[in-house]
């Protein structure tokens, strides 16, 4: 199961309307650590789907987005609850690192 794509046009409804968390990684396809980091995201999607939702948002695709976000270093997740940025995770990590991070949304 892979992650989600959103784009500046369905960041609203895909991303702010939701009625779970979810975290949304900003990402390039020109970005190595991206590469690195989006099979473990989509591991923990798989394994946390019902408490948290993981999309992805290409950063040179959707410029509108990653610059509302303030997106300057990738890859950058942001978890979203009821429309809001309720934590940051900056830069590739480790699943169980990345885990930690997430331990309010999936524990």
């Amino acid at each position: 199961m892979s992650t989600k794509e959103v784009t500046d046009a369905s960041f609203a409804d895909d991303v702010l309307a939701s009625d779970k968390p979810i975290m949304v990684d900003f990402w390039a396809e020109w970005c190595g650590p991206c590469r690195a980091v989006s099979p473990i995201l989509d591991k923990i999607a798989e394994e946390h789907a019902e408490k948290l939702s993981i999309v992805k948002l290409n950063v040179d695709d959707n410029p509108e987005t990653a610059m509302k976000y303030g997106i300057t270093s990738i890859p950058a997740m942001y978890v979203f609850k009821d429309g809001e940025v309720v934590k940051r995770v900056i830069g590739a990590k480790p699943k169980p690192a990345l885990e930690a991070d997430l331990a309010d949304f999936i524990g």
